[in-house]
């Protein structure tokens, strides 16, 4: 089965920075300028303005990462995905010597379909760095991500604590102190 991830835009703003007066823009619409990819074999391209990535069969998992890292920031970013993929945006991730070969670990805001049973999108996840950062009892499964539409989500990420919001409503709140110790800043 492969499945596509379609990313239609990224801003970030510092969130601590008082002499940035605005956004930035992490895709530019036309091309991958400024991101890496880090790991597996899916592939990305920008077709319609429009960040594609598609998985391939076999392949572990693949990241389309930032160049440039961030600490505190606030992520706006709109996705729509497959119904049947599990996907997510890492936030302050890093490789080992950031080298792009290594395995890639950090914090993960979930994307996933809602399907008939809710599902765990917006929560967060250790990728390679412990699973689960998201308590098991406050991940209970729900129907803010809308299957087969465009989603917007926004990620406020200061000091140890990140908070996600999927089409307006807030699904996670968490202060998380070790992996914000190993993890301050790093790509997105």
């Amino acid at each position: 089965l492969i499945t596509t991830l379609l990313f239609s835009s990224f801003l970030a703003l510092p969130v601590l920075a008082d002499h940035h007066k605005g956004w930035t823009n992490l895709f530019n619409g036309k091309d991958l300028a400024g991101f890496t990819q880090r790991n597996g074999t899916a592939t990305y391209k920008v077709i319609g303005g429009v960040i594609v990535g598609t998985t391939a069969k076999g392949s572990p998992n693949s990241f389309l990462c930032t160049d440039k890292k961030y600490g505190d920031f606030e992520l706006i970013f709109e996705v729509k995905c497959h119904n049947q993929l599990n996907s997510g945006v890492q936030i302050r991730s890093q490789t080992k010597n950031d080298d792009p070969k290594e395995r890639v670990n950090g914090p993960q805001v979930e994307i996933e379909a809602s399907g008939p049973n809710g599902a765990e999108s917006g929560y967060l996840y250790g990728e390679a760095a412990g699973g689960w950062m998201t308590p098991a009892d406050q991940r209970k499964p729900h129907k803010h991500f809308k299957d087969g539409e465009w989603n917007k989500y926004r990620v406020l990420a200061k000091g140890p604590n990140i908070k996600v919001w999927i089409n307006g409503v807030q699904v996670s709140d968490l202060t998380h102190e070790k992996i914000y110790q190993t993890h301050p800043s790093g790509f997105i």
